[in-house]
């Protein structure tokens, strides 16, 4: 069994996640791994990292590569929200913690809204996101990409991670 394929294994048991410790996952920063599946998601990704690019973001784009999207990581975990201002194309938002659980999924955000969307669901006690991940509009449902499901990405925190990079 490959590393990724024991680390799936590992990381989902009776619909609750647990850290992968015996198989690490080989993470790589150009794409998002998701575990919680029948088999892991990957999605490439160009990253935005500093405020400038995350300021950016998708805006002014036309269209977005099928199956790819932007990771938006933060410096340290706080609450987020997004607008779609100059963004001319809809877009699925995947909102992640500190240990890569997908927290929340905003679907299908309209192009050159300016309402908030925030990245935590009503209620949630816990709001911080350190990533962001947006795709096409519906490729997070397409994809199968939904909350509770865990990142792979070797820019989260790795002792913390529920699953590390190897």
């Amino acid at each position: 069994m490959n590393k990724l394929a024991a680390a799936v294994v590992l990381a989902f048991t009776n619909l609750s996640f647990v850290t992968a410790t015996a198989e690490e996952i080989a993470c790589r920063a150009d794409r998002a791994t998701f575990l919680g599946a029948a088999e892991p998601v990957i999605v490439p990704v160009e990253i935005a990292d500093d405020p400038e690019e995350r300021s950016r973001g998708l805006m002014f784009r036309k269209e977005l590569a099928s199956g790819s999207g932007m990771l938006f990581i933060y410096e340290t975990p706080q609450p987020v929200s997004f607008w779609m201002r100059n963004t001319l194309i809809p877009l699925d938002m995947i909102f992640i913690d500190a240990r890569g659980e997908v927290r929340h999924v905003h679907p299908m955000a309209r192009p050159l809204d300016e309402t908030s969307i925030p990245g935590a669901a009503k209620g949630d006690p816990s709001p911080d996101r350190l990533m962001v991940l947006e795709v096409a509009g519906g490729a997070a449902a397409q994809l199968g990409i939904r909350p509770g499901m865990v990142l792979a990405h070797p820019r989260l925190p790795q002792k913390i991670a529920l699953a590390r990079c190897d």
